[in-house]
């Protein structure tokens, strides 16, 4: 398959630039396969599309506010996104402007609410540039990343997503990119299927016989690299890590059991179902995967995807035209694109069965 297959026209306006203010207030686009039906309604409504029995799967990875800024001992200002922690807790990053940086230096973290102020007793030493924009940083303190971030890090918004001064939008975006059922920290973007839960629709949910069954996959650079080769077979995913406990993975197969359906909520729960299934059935486990699904591939778990609309030329958009076909996928784009939803992160929602 070409990768041109995947592109289609969006009008920049439609880019959702601020979440709504009730998560479930988002529309959703519900389509049905057997019958190549789309229906049009709000979030609030995927209930009514769900039977007692049935499974949600949840990804419960939280992101965490991997933007980051640094300084240089001659006061340049670095913009970084963490990655992951690799050897001898030193950080896997991604750096903006770094051109001039060399293995050797040391550089400073800086605090965005404080002018870039430099910070004395949080340093790095710049260990290695493997290229691509990635950095390895050696920390001169003890302090644990996640508190470090926490403390001084910015929620790592998609570009498309624009802010001015983003620490002016921080008290916003930091609970609002984010599920209400995150639980284990480790994703660098969040698993946006789930933004549109309440606390209230999935307890209607459960009180309904709708089961809920978490799994973990932390979303990294392979959840949204863009696709650059001209055959989509030739990229070449980067591995995330996954994990599924024993109580989840038996909810999981106590479903497929009653032949009652899981419904994937986002992408990447499809892709960690599919990475650990097998002969429909499923062990706990954990682990790294870097499974690339595109169209043409035979889905072994999922009956039904709970997913946003996705940038063009993704591997997102890919594995969403696997599951319901290229033209039914584009053609349902081309008819939110008319009826203006709202695309991407902080956007609108579908529903295929």
């Amino acid at each position: 398959m070409q990768t041109n297959e995947l592109d289609y026209d969006l009008p920049p306006d439609l880019i959702a630039q601020q979440p709504l203010i009730e998560r479930s207030d988002s529309r959703l686009l519900v389509m049905d396969r057997s019958r190549n039906q789309l229906e049009h309604r709000r979030f609030g409504n995927l209930i009514d599309y769900l039977h007692p029995g049935d499974c949600l799967v949840l990804n419960d990875s939280k992101v965490i506010p991997a933007r980051f800024y640094l300084r240089r001992s001659t006061g340049g200002r670095l913009e970084g996104l963490f990655l992951k922690l690799i050897e001898q807790h030193t950080w896997q990053v991604l750096l903006k402007n770094a051109s001039r940086l060399k293995p050797g230096e040391i550089i400073f973290l800086a605090d965005p609410r404080q002018q870039y102020q430099p910070l004395s007793h949080l340093s790095f030493t710049v260990t290695e540039n493997p290229g691509q924009g990635l950095w390895h940083l050696q920390p001169q303190f003890e302090d644990n990343f996640l508190t470090v971030l926490d403390s001084y890090g910015i929620t790592p918004l998609p570009p498309y997503i624009h802010r001015g001064k983003d620490i002016d939008y921080e008290t916003q975006d930091r609970p609002r990119y984010q599920t209400v059922y995150a639980r284990t920290a480790g994703s660098i973007a969040a698993p946006t299927a789930g933004l549109h839960f309440t606390n209230e629709l999935l307890n209607d949910l459960q009180n309904k016989n709708i089961r809920l069954a978490r799994v973990t996959l932390h979303v990294g650079l392979g959840t949204f690299q863009p696709i650059t080769t001209e055959a989509l077979e030739d990229h070449q995913m980067h591995s995330e890590y996954y994990q599924l406990n024993e109580p989840n993975a038996e909810l999981i197969n106590q479903t497929l059991q009653r032949g009652s359906r899981l419904v994937a909520v986002g992408t990447t729960a499809v892709r960690t179902l599919e990475t650990i299934a097998q002969n429909k059935h499923i062990q706990p486990s954990s682990g790294w995967t870097n499974l690339f699904i595109t169209p043409g591939y035979k889905f072994q778990l999922v009956g039904g995807l709970v997913t946003n609309f996705h940038l063009p030329r993704t591997s997102l958009l890919a594995l969403v035209c696997a599951f319901a076909s290229r033209e039914k996928i584009i053609a349902a784009y081309q008819e939110a694109i008319r009826l203006q939803y709202r695309f991407y992160s902080y956007g609108d929602a579908m529903l295929i069965l």
